[in-house]
């Protein structure tokens, strides 16, 4: 089969489960190569995502590490069938590959919980403000390339109106409350499209008040809920763009200071009022 040219952050993440599955086996690639009745590069190519993988090979390379979490592999074979061509791909060459891998990873996810710290969530953006949060890019962006962007950005709000949206909590810092991107008309108003988008019934905003510290003093920072806990992913942001996260251990730190930033964070109906009351004061 010919290499892909370009695999997707969620291609790549089917290769890469594989090779955590054959490293949890004990099994270097020549012993694999062996066990599998192939070859080593194809391994490699597979494990790397250059090359594809069916459903039917996730499973039986999966008997032959002996993987016994069958949930785990359901949802990996699951991955790998996956052939639809997602709205996304009418932006490729205009982003950057990493935009399209987290449009791709939201419309997937079982669930979503953000950290925001200096800005609204992408999902919950008016269009003037994301507009305002795109020209303050380094370099600026041209007419058309912040034309895309801000498409782009919109388009993807369209996974909280699907028939089967996912479940998103939105802890946001009161500093992304209150830093005025767009002047104090553009502010107002994404403080009452938020109000607004609070009232759904897959949303759960949560505000951390400057109070309340702040247990993550990193950059903003998404999780993104798979079919099973080892398929979740963190996407952070970082000034060349999105950054993907899936060690395990990586994962776990972030589940915890997700906990702790919840914990701190005022309840849904006090986060309505802190929103209120910060819209008003615009």
């Amino acid at each position: 089969m010919p290499p892909r040219k370009a695999p997707t952050a969620r291609q790549r993440r089917v290769g890469t489960e594989l090779r955590k599955m054959r490293e949890h086996a004990g099994l270097t690639l020549a012993e694999a190569a062996v066990l599998l009745s192939t070859d080593r590069t194809t391994i490699s190519n597979t494990e790397s995502g250059r090359f594809g993988v069916s459903r039917d090979r996730v499973r039986a390379w999966a008997t032959h590490y002996a993987c016994p979490d069958t949930a785990y592999v359901d949802a990996l074979a699951a991955m790998a069938e996956e052939r639809v061509k997602g709205w996304w791909e009418d932006y490729r060459g205009d982003l950057s590959g990493g935009a399209l891998d987290l449009s791709e990873l939201e419309h997937h996810a079982v669930a979503l919980r953000a950290v925001q710290i200096m800005h609204m969530p992408g999902l919950l953006q008016t269009e003037d403000y994301a507009r305002a949060v795109f020209t303050e890019a380094v370099p600026p962006l041209d007419p058309a390339a912040l034309r895309r962007r801000l498409s782009h950005r919109l388009r993807r709000r369209d996974v909280l109106d699907r028939p089967s949206p996912p479940s998103c909590m939105f802890l946001i810092h009161e500093a992304a409350l209150r830093m005025e991107f767009g002047g104090r008309a553009v502010t107002r108003a994404q403080h009452e499209y938020l109000l607004k988008e609070m009232d759904r019934d897959n949303v759960e905003v949560r505000i951390l008040p400057f109070g309340a510290g702040f247990p993550n003093a990193g950059s903003s920072t998404l999780y993104v809920h798979g079919p099973v806990p080892q398929l979740d992913t963190v996407q952070t942001d970082t000034p060349a763009g999105p950054a993907f996260v899936d060690a395990e251990t990586r994962l776990n730190n972030y589940r915890a200071v997700l906990d702790r930033t919840q914990e701190r964070a005022l309840t849904p109906a006090k986060s309505f009022d802190f929103v209120r009351k910060v819209a008003q004061q615009v």
